[in-house]
């Protein structure tokens, strides 16, 4: 008995952990949810002790609570919003779908640490004031997937374009074989193709910071229903404005609490951004393992930074990790993303009844985007190596180039030798001198590899 103490709540007495910061509240849903082993991560815990530590100054301005309890309130709060009592929130993520274990799991651990402080504190009375599990839980999902969003995957994503735009600009003279069905095409550079990742993540930038636009609107002062019962009308414009001063974000009071407790809205359409971002990154990897493929037996076109050996069995072989787990981040986002839109649609009369699942994946997806984006960055697209050979065989035996003689020498005439170069393999410029009548320096100048990048009519 000795490692326990008993707690009580308004269902009666349970035993608690001698040693926890949290009660009764947080151990029935410790018993009730043996779910998953998944908790609530720590971003999501961050923005409750933010909320916490802002309702503490907000209540005291509005003389709801004393000052020694506001003080102990904040303290304890922002003690939790700095990670130094995560051990403390232990509650499963399949739990009830409002997230109230969470909410009160916060408010009992920040109570406990307020008393241990000196002041007379109690987890709904004072810690909870003003406020209802069905405002704080969604609105904790948009203070800590704005924070984690501006904070890491933004910087992230910039960081990475830079990176490819840096390496577009080095090899913007350097020309390929273009491929569209994964078939032979006219030329391109390699400073094109990566221009259009670059493009591809600029416009998940441009995304993303729009949804961050409605992220921002926060739903407390709602409390129960949305209709602000129990709490001082000027709370909710008060909270968003202490949030901002604590977090130099522009968070602001949202325009229907009503809206902002029923949906989940914003949440699914930066998910949705995310998911955006997702498939282009995708194709960003699956781009760099077909270009790095072989080298022998493929495409052999680049060579990517050597990070480990590739396999148990076979000596020498380096396979393009970077990329494989960039796909595998991309497919584990869009999962995520499917949960969440399911999720966004358990929106049941004034409520939304899967919170805590919204709120891990989301929090998840952006943090592991941002992670990979600078892995993608910096061990693949900054360190890999262009094989000039390989590209200038492959574009010298391209019959495709003969596309670029179609305007002197006609569709049909180009069919016929590109196909004679393709069935005797030999380099195009060979054969459509023997095909079409035009000189050695004619055919040169039209089939260019570096002009024939550039676009337009040759000749």
């Amino acid at each position: 008995m000795s490692n326990f103490r008993i707690e009580h709540d308004s269902m009666g007495e349970l035993k608690v952990p001698a040693d926890a910061l949290y009660g009764a509240q947080t151990q029935r849903a410790i018993d009730n949810f043996p779910i998953s082993g998944l908790h609530l991560p720590r971003p999501f815990i961050r923005a409750l002790g933010l909320i916490k530590a802002a309702a503490a100054e907000v209540n005291l301005a509005m003389g709801h609570l004393k000052k020694n309890q506001a003080a102990a309130i904040r303290k304890a709060a922002l003690a939790v919003a700095d990670g130094q009592h995560d051990a403390q929130f232990p509650i499963d993520i399949f739990q009830t779908g409002s997230g109230t274990s969470t909410n009160m799991n916060a408010n009992e651990v920040i109570a406990h640490l307020a008393v241990q402080g000196g002041a007379k504190v109690h987890p709904n009375d004072h810690v909870n004031y003003g406020q209802s599990s069905n405002d704080v839980i969604p609105t904790a999902i948009h203070v800590s997937a704005t924070l984690t969003t501006s904070e890491q995957l933004l910087p992230a994503l910039k960081y990475l374009k830079k990176a490819i735009d840096r390496r577009a600009r080095e090899l913007r003279n350097t020309p390929k074989t273009g491929r569209t069905h994964l078939m032979d095409a006219m030329p391109i550079t390699f400073g094109q193709e990566l221009s259009g990742w670059s493009a591809q993540v600029a416009a998940s930038i441009e995304r993303i910071e729009d949804a961050l636009k409605r992220m921002r609107r926060l739903p407390q002062g709602g409390t129960a229903v949305g209709t602000g019962i129990n709490a001082d009308p000027k709370f909710g414009p008060a909270m968003a404005a202490q949030l901002r001063k604590l977090t130099s974000v522009r968070f602001e009071s949202a325009p229907n609490y009503f809206e902002g407790m029923a949906a989940q809205d914003a949440a699914v359409e930066l998910s949705g951004a995310l998911k955006t971002l997702a498939v282009a990154l995708m194709k960003i990897a699956n781009d760099l393992r077909w270009m790095n493929s072989g080298p022998l037996a493929g495409l052999g076109e680049i060579e990517l930074p050597a990070l480990q050996p590739g396999s148990s069995i076979m000596p020498g072989k380096v396979n393009p990790v970077i990329p494989e787990a960039t796909a595998m981040v991309a497919a584990q986002v869009i999962g995520n993303d499917a949960s969440i839109t399911i999720a966004g649609q358990s929106g049941n009369f004034q409520l939304n009844v899967m919170l805590p699942l919204i709120a891990h994946n989301l929090l998840q997806s952006i943090g592991i985007l941002a992670n990979v984006s600078m892995l993608l960055a910096d061990k693949s697209i900054a360190g890999f190596k262009v094989n000039k050979a390989r590209v200038n065989q492959a574009l010298a035996m391209n019959p495709i180039l003969v596309t670029a003689l179609n305007p002197v020498i006609g569709y049909e005439k180009g069919a016929a030798t590109a196909k004679l170069a393709y069935k005797q393999h030999r380099p195009i410029m060979e054969v459509a001198l023997e095909t079409t009548g035009l000189s050695k320096a004619e055919l040169a100048k039209l089939l260019d590899p570096m002009a024939l990048t550039r676009g337009g009519i040759h000749g």
